[in-house]
């Protein structure tokens, strides 16, 4: 028998590296911050061998809406995009230090407490039996046995009270220690729960990506929540003597997506994509004749109701955010690291002030009030816009004189500003005749007259550039006639097309 002997020579071949998930840990980088919602950027650098891989973020938000995520890889071609809201492997968060020595010192003040409280249970059995031996020993001091007793004896006996009745107030001191105890207590275990961690459930995003070679590379992942926003707030100081308005701005920041933000970079922007983003649509308006008395009334309700049109939805220094225009919106980038807990902090950021001139006037509608108020009339000529909110404070040289809505005002817009009352300047306005009759003998035409005067009284000692507001009625009836004459005539008439408003300016 013969063996068949084979020497084959073998090539040295380069294989693929086995595909393999890379668990990546990720955090929020930027935010731009819209009125309502906000983009997030999260960016995590990773490194991969050679062949086909799954880059694996478990760790996004349980409400991140999925559908809107956008993924950009550097240093290895990018494939498809797994998204999954169930069954997430669970995620090794580490706790961050402050919120482990935050545990250990309400675990430490509980474990104290726990001990005084059993001191305080031996002291009140020992307490309980003092006080059964101080009655026993005060019957004694009360009966008759006590002539026969020695002024030493008398001594003891005394001692022996004073002892026991201290036994029993020192349960009572102990208590009144438990107090503060439990207060330190109390104070621990808030300051762990503002620490606010993050123990919601996560989304999941898997990156498949391809190299040829070894490779470290960056992902960034961006998408677009509703919970979390931005509100403007005003303080408007205005110097009467001069005119000149000083708009100290800032901007109230929150967040509810569930994570917490820890120095992000932020940009506040005022584009509002959760609303109205295109142009209305006007549909043809088709009218016709009917007879009127054939018209029930509830089918004139339903004619009506098809008119009705719902409301169209409307839009430094190195420590503060500088405004940044591109001829739609205005941003404003953040210079310093900002940090932001869900659910729990409401933010102040401060931004760069404006300036600008107002002209004063005094403002008077007799009609509706009894003194005038202190108006600057002014024009936006900043180039930005102050954007509507709540949250605006008049200020009058140096004086707070109020809090209310302040509406959107454009770059070139004009605006009233009112800075309070002004208490000098008294309105009155009298009616001074009025009558109502018929005339004609074939036919009838109602009439109604009215005189009225209007009055300012200036007790302030000072001239006041004055603007006094007041209507005369309309008809939109060509049965109704309407003449009216005023002595003086007004300098304004239907005041921002608001037909039969008018206005007077005098000193």
């Amino acid at each position: 028998m013969r063996a068949l002997c084979l020497v084959l020579p073998l090539a040295s071949l380069a294989l693929p590296a086995m595909a393999e998930d890379i668990a990546l840990s990720s955090r929020v980088s930027a935010v731009t911050l819209y009125p309502q919602g906000a983009t997030v950027t999260r960016e995590v650098a990773f490194s991969a061998p050679a062949g086909q891989h799954d880059l694996i973020l478990a760790d996004l938000p349980k409400g991140t809406p999925l559908a809107s995520v956008r993924v950009a890889v550097e240093g290895a071609r990018m494939g498809g995009l797994t998204t999954r809201n169930d069954y997430v492997p669970p995620r090794d968060a580490p706790d961050s230090a402050a919120l482990i020595a935050a545990r250990a010192e309400v675990e430490r003040l509980e474990e104290a407490l726990r001990l005084a409280r059993e001191g305080i249970a031996d002291i009140e059995i020992e307490a309980e039996a003092a006080r059964a031996r101080i009655a026993f020993l005060a019957q004694i001091g009360q009966g008759d046995g006590t002539a026969t007793l020695t002024p030493d004896q008398l001594r003891d006996l005394s001692a022996m009270i004073g002892s026991e009745t201290l036994l029993a107030r020192q349960a009572e001191a102990a208590k009144r220690a438990l107090k503060d105890q439990i207060k330190a207590r109390d104070a621990a275990r808030q300051a762990l729960n503002a620490l606010v961690p993050e123990d919601e459930a996560r989304a999941m995003l898997a990156v498949a990506i391809t190299s040829d070679a070894d490779t470290q590379g960056t992902l960034t992942v961006t998408y677009t929540i509703p919970d979390a926003g931005w509100q403007p707030l005003y303080d408007l100081h205005l110097a009467r003597d001069s005119g000149a308005l000083r708009i100290e701005r800032g901007a109230f920041v929150q967040q509810s997506t569930g994570e917490n933000w820890q120095d992000i970079a932020l940009t506040l922007s005022t584009l509002r994509p959760s609303q109205q983003t295109e142009p209305g649509q006007i549909w043809p308006w088709i009218v016709r004749i009917d007879d009127p008395e054939a018209i029930q009334p509830m089918a004139r309700g339903k004619a009506e109701a098809v008119f009705m049109a719902a409301p169209v939805a409307e839009a430094a220094t190195s420590d503060m955010a500088v405004a940044s225009f591109d001829g739609l919106s205005v941003s404003y980038s953040y210079p310093a690291p900002v940090s932001v807990t869900t659910g729990a902090d409401n933010v102040r950021l401060m931004l760069a002030p404006m300036e600008t001139k107002a002209e004063v006037v005094a403002q008077a509608v007799p009609m509706l009030d009894q003194t005038a108020y202190l108006m600057a009339r002014l024009t936006n000529d900043t180039g930005e816009i102050l954007l509507p909110t709540s949250e605006a404070r008049f200020y009058l040289d140096g004086r707070y004189v109020g809090q209310r809505w302040l509406n959107l005002i454009a770059d070139g817009d004009k605006a009233d500003m009112s800075f309070g009352p002004i208490e000098g300047l008294r309105l009155t306005r009298l009616v001074r005749d009025r009558n109502e009759g018929d005339r004609g003998i074939l036919t009838k035409s109602n009439e109604q007259t009215e005189t009225v005067e209007i009055t300012v009284e200036n007790l302030t000692g000072e001239v006041w550039p004055l603007r006094l507001i007041d209507r005369v009625p309309v008809s939109e009836q060509e049965d109704l006639e309407i003449t009216w004459t005023a002595e003086p005539m007004p300098a304004e008439r239907d005041i921002e097309g608001a037909r039969g408003i008018l206005a007077w300016t005098f000193d």
